[in-house]
């Protein structure tokens, strides 16, 4: 049986990630930190004879032992709370982290796949993005920490590839969702259902015409195995070009939650925040036969369901 180390796996993609894996019929190597993950995320894979967890900080050295066809490296804070309150952490994730399982990489003759992000583009000058799109990033902002770690990712995965001929893979993630995304992870999706369910006012930053473009989880993942399979070194989008203004999302949220009480607040734009955010994604289409198949309506339907669930109602 193939064996594929996931690191990140107690994370909302990661542990997606592992699912599909072991579905496929590998056996899968589990690893994260649990800095922002939860072991609630893959608790039911814990029986399985195919499924090891790791408690362990990649950003120190990585050793896992016997052969390994595949690494997925998806460890890292992942929403602006995370990156805000740990700057050093996210730095360390994408600099040592992704040095580290190079290395693994390499010792192991294995293929890696890293998840780099839409925020390389930073607030694009650019629109949609395509993968030749340099970004408009401010490296000291307080995204920076974030979109650098990000690029020096990509970077340092593409000088492994050349250097050392490690077969490598790069995925740039935009918006995702589904089930298992944390409640108070501060991104627009989750901060949106809590409120709606709790009849809170949802808050919108400035005026709400900033875009996002979302894509369901398992349309991810799907085009991130495909990815992995295929023979392209190059950084490729993986995302729903189905944009939204995220005025339009919160109204959209709050007529499928249906609590009477919520409403909608304004609050002053944060620092360097995207504009606009939509995935070119003609390269996924060409080399990896990929397009998103849920709908915005029929994945938020999914969604909602797990947030159903999950929001506390009561203080």
């Amino acid at each position: 049986m193939e064996r594929v180390l996931i690191t990140g796996a107690a994370g909302f993609l990661g542990s997606h990630l592992c699912d599909r894996f072991i579905k496929e019929g590998y056996h899968v190597i589990a690893m994260d930190n649990l800095l922002t993950g939860s072991l609630s995320n893959i608790e039911h894979l814990f029986p399985l004879k195919n499924f090891e967890y790791y408690h362990h900080d990649v950003t120190k050295f990585v050793h896992v032992p016997g052969e390994l066809k595949y690494i997925l490296h998806f460890a890292s804070p992942a929403s602006p709370i995370d990156y805000l309150k740990m700057p050093i952490q996210t730095l360390k994730v994408g600099a040592l982290g992704t040095h580290n399982l190079l290395g693994l990489a390499k010792a192991k003759n294995a293929r890696i796949l890293v998840a780099s992000t839409s925020e390389v583009y930073g607030d694009p000058l650019i629109h949609p993005q395509k993968e030749d799109y340099w970004g408009n990033v401010n490296p000291v902002g307080p995204r920076g920490v974030y979109d650098e770690a990000k690029r020096f990712l990509e970077a340092i995965t593409m000088a492994y590839h050349n250097f050392h001929q490690v077969e490598t893979r790069i995925v740039r993630i935009f918006n995702t969702y589904g089930p298992r995304m944390r409640v108070n992870d501060g991104r627009a999706l989750p901060a949106f259902f809590s409120q709606a369910i709790r009849g809170e006012g949802l808050t919108v930053f400035g005026d709400g015409s900033q875009t996002r473009s979302f894509c369901y989880v398992d349309d991810l993942v799907d085009g991130i195995y495909r990815l992995l399979k295929s023979g392209h070194a190059e950084p490729v989008n993986i995302g729903n070009p189905d944009e939204i203004s995220i005025l339009d999302f919160a109204q959209e949220i709050i007529k499928l939650v249906g609590n009477p009480q919520a409403h909608i607040i304004n609050k002053p734009l944060p620092a360097d925040d995207p504009k606009v955010r939509q995935p070119d994604i003609s390269k996924a289409r060409a080399l990896l036969n990929w397009e998103p198949k849920i709908s915005r309506s029929e994945g938020l339907k999914k969604t909602v369901e797990y947030f159903m669930n999950v929001v506390p109602t009561h203080s």
